[in-house]
């Protein structure tokens, strides 16, 4: 039987194998974050509006769109919420998030471009902060993700 099965996989063409694939498999939604750090060293740090009350403050972060590489969701997602431009790093972390989710994360860097205007709708505030001087009420995760990321 294995090898019928063998044979019959091996006579398809890719396209039926991947949809076959994809049908057979869970789907995703992959979270994907931007650990932004000026060029001194500092993080920015957005406090969430639709976040749980203390627990507001984090990583600009959101979801990868169809057809888009996480290192253009790291950018859009920024440039999005803050209006400033990034240069997007290597990957900070890549972990299982809440049920069928994928998180990944990468380091950026602002190095000047775009105006810091936020999105109102998602975003209440926006803050520049030393490692060392992280706000009340940030997501532990992020936290984490902030000191693993350390130059």
């Amino acid at each position: 039987m294995k090898k019928l099965m063998a044979g019959l996989w091996r006579r398809i063409s890719g396209p039926v194998q991947w949809r076959l694939l994809y049908l057979s498999q869970a789907k995703f939604v992959v979270g994907v974050t931007g650990v932004v750090r000026d060029l001194d060293g500092n993080v920015l740090l957005l406090r969430h509006r639709f976040w749980p009350e203390g627990r507001q403050w984090g990583l600009p972060t959101g979801g990868a769109k169809r057809g888009e590489t996480f290192e253009q969701t790291v950018f859009r997602e920024v440039m999005e919420e803050t209006g400033l431009e990034v240069k997007v790093g290597e990957v900070v972390r890549v972990g299982s998030g809440f049920r069928l989710r994928v998180e990944i994360a990468y380091a950026a860097r602002y190095v000047g471009g775009g105006t810091l205007r936020l999105n109102s709708l998602e975003i209440l505030e926006a803050r520049w902060c030393a490692p060392d001087d992280l706000p009340e009420g940030l997501l532990e995760s992020h936290r984490l993700l902030i000191e693993s990321s350390l130059p």
